[in-house]
């Protein structure tokens, strides 16, 4: 079915117009799926663990998300009808589509911030045209929230941004409950910006997207009230995105990590905030850039369907990869990236001259993230290298989004269908350890120690209780290395993966002559393993389809060896570079980035900065 807005993929995002009919471009595609009474969007019929009828709440609830600054921002929408008709019904309990009493922990009490959001930024359209009656059913409907619990994570943001929607529209509010829910959040935070989602939690794009996104619009909205934590808000955003600016290439993409990247575009939707808020730390003209090449990045990405609906997965439609909460309406948070639409049109947001990225640094490190994020100028090319968490959760492939040593823009990341064997396990960025031949694969999902020092990462963690693996990963593009001193008590198969690389007809495999190693080219660009130290054979694996987020049919250079229980050194040298450079691909590891020295009772690492690490080993 062919858009009457005409396709996305061919609107330039240049202006405010142009976002405004991106926006109508992805929403009004739902019009024929709302409910009788329009407090429901039905969108597809995979399961979530809330079940449909809450799902189909939340797929009317994250409509908001955009079309709120849509309204804020001076333009007019019939869609606005159709979303208050779906409020009368939803709210009223005497109606059949009634969202109901909602209960602790509850996925509605996550939507309730939408409106939240509304009644903060356009309080004479949301509760200016409902009766008393309309207006009562509203108030109680959303108040449930100051009886019940959230998650104690980004979720307390929630009940913020509705008693904030209370304050700003003259309703009685929940004070106590919105002061005690900040300062909790305060406990979340780090250093340099960085928040976790919750104490121990993990670092990932909640940090941007929620709660730097609700800090920034409570700072901007609660300004007057309370002035001491709208400027602690901004300053912290203020240096988060020094932090966060090398997770976006210069093409628009930003790096694949973590859960929820079925929200895609909700990446750039701090930069949004930030301009919204009026956060003095970067150009306008930059941040302009940042969001509307995510944006159009994004459009240029199979992922609607016939309809024009959006999909659930990342770079293409694939449940493999999804966590247990994602609904056929969930991706429509990602519209939390259109809050630059609630700015007028003479503000320096819009009258900026959109410009590229900054020059950065080719080496981040990110300690609060456990992340060293380096950069390649010539090709674009990014990669988040990982020193491992030492807590963990119990979200979907975890290991997979959070564990890997290595995270690229180019060649993202693969999860298992399974952990029987390597094409199901679809382990690139990974050591998969499996016990002889019983082909159940483990990896790295929690770490005892997690260090970086310079372009060196260290963990240690056990995939069994008599299983030590230690570590060091040295960052580098296009060649990094992989040590591993392994302690096993079994017998052990291993296996390295490299990055992931698109399955096509033109790829070619690559041997190097006289040594243990693999790779392959194809127009995605190149990937190679090379046996340093250990392995004793090289194949590309691959993968069943659907793992990886990016592509859905792939390969996966991989060294292998067998484990007798026992001491072991595992030495790799890994190369990724995306095309354009692939031609000009070097054939050894520059010694000069990377060199590794073994002697009988130590290895040596030059570090890219020069700098000597001996890792001794053991008496």
């Amino acid at each position: 079915m062919s858009n009457p807005l005409g396709d996305i993929t061919t609107n330039p995002l240049e202006t405010k117009a142009d976002l405004q009919k991106a926006f109508r471009q992805l929403v009004y595609p739902l019009k024929p799926h709302y409910s009788a009474g329009r407090a429901r969007l039905k969108l597809g019929v995979t399961g979530v663990h809330y079940g449909p009828a809450i799902a189909e709440m939340e797929g009317f609830s994250r409509v908001l998300w955009g079309i709120v600054p849509l309204l804020a921002g001076g333009a007019e929408d019939e869609l606005w009808d159709i979303c208050l008709d779906g409020i009368r019904s939803g709210t009223d309990p005497e109606h059949t589509e009634y969202w109901g009493a909602v209960a602790d922990y509850d996925q509605r009490l996550v939507e309730m911030a939408a409106f939240g959001f509304a009644l903060s930024l356009i309080p004479e359209r949301i509760w200016g045209p409902l009766n008393e009656q309309e207006r009562s059913n509203l108030y109680e409907w959303l108040n449930q929230i100051n009886t019940h619990p959230c998650y104690d994570c980004n979720w307390l943001f929630f009940n913020v941004l509705v008693n904030m929607g209370f304050h700003k529209a003259g309703l009685p509010y929940d004070a106590e409950q919105l002061e005690r829910n900040l300062r909790r959040i305060d406990d979340f935070y780090l250093s340099k910006g960085w928040y976790s989602d919750g104490v121990g939690g993990h670092i990932d794009y909640y940090v941007p997207f929620a709660l730097h996104y609700y800090g920034l619009l409570y700072a901007k909205l609660m300004g007057n009230e309370d002035p001491e934590r709208a400027r602690v808000f901004k300053e912290r955003a203020g240096e988060f995105a020094g932090e966060f600016l090398q997770w976006f290439a210069p093409d628009g993409s930003a790096l694949p990590y973590g859960r929820s990247l079925t929200y895609r575009f909700a990446q750039s939707a701090f930069w949004g905030a930030l301009a919204y808020a009026e956060v003095d730390v970067l150009s306008y003209g930059v941040i302009k850039g940042l969001v509307l090449r995510n944006l159009r990045w994004w459009f240029q990405q199979p992922i609607f369907d016939a309809e024009g609906v959006l999909t659930i997965g990342y770079a293409y439609p694939n449940l493999v990869m999804a966590e247990n909460y994602n609904s056929p309406g969930s991706p429509y948070w990602s519209l939390k990236s259109f809050l630059p639409l609630a700015l007028p049109e003479d503000h320096p947001f819009w009258l900026a001259e959109e410009l590229p990225l900054p020059e950065l640094e080719e080496l981040s490190v990110q300690r609060p993230a456990h992340l060293v994020i380096c950069r390649q100028a010539s090709t674009g090319h990014l990669v988040a290298f990982n020193s491992g968490h030492l807590t963990t959760n119990e979200h979907t492939h975890t290991s997979a989004k959070y564990e890997k040593f290595a995270y690229s823009t180019a060649f993202g990341f693969s999860v298992p269908r399974s952990e029987w064997g390597l094409a199901q396990g679809a382990f690139d960025s990974m050591l998969a350890l499996s016990e002889g031949s019983d082909n159940l694969f483990r990896v790295r999902r929690m770490s005892e120690v997690s260090q970086i020092e310079d372009n060196v990462l260290f963990s240690k963690w056990k995939p069994w209780s008599d299983v030590e693996v230690q570590t060091w990963v040295v960052a580098g593009l296009p060649w990094h290395i992989r040590i591993h001193r392994v302690h096993t008590s079994r017998v052990l198969e291993a296996a390295e993966g490299g990055f992931t690389l698109k399955l096509e007809p033109e790829l070619q495999e690559i041997t190097p002559a006289g040594e243990t190693g693999i790779g392959a080219i194809c127009s995605q660009g190149r990937s190679e393993v090379r046996n340093l130290l250990g392995y004793e054979q090289a194949e590309l694996i691959r993968p069943h389809t659907n793992t990886n987020v990016l592509q859905p049919r792939t390969s996966i250079p991989t060294l292998r060896t067998t484990l007798a229980p026992g001491m072991h050194w595992l030495v790799a040298a890994i190369y990724g570079e995306p095309n354009g450079a692939i031609e000009a691909a070097p054939q050894e590891p520059p010694a000069e980035q990377l060199k590794v020295s073994v002697g009988d009772r130590e290895i040596t690492i030059t570090t890219s900065n020069g700098k000597n690490m001996v890792i001794t080993l053991d008496k």
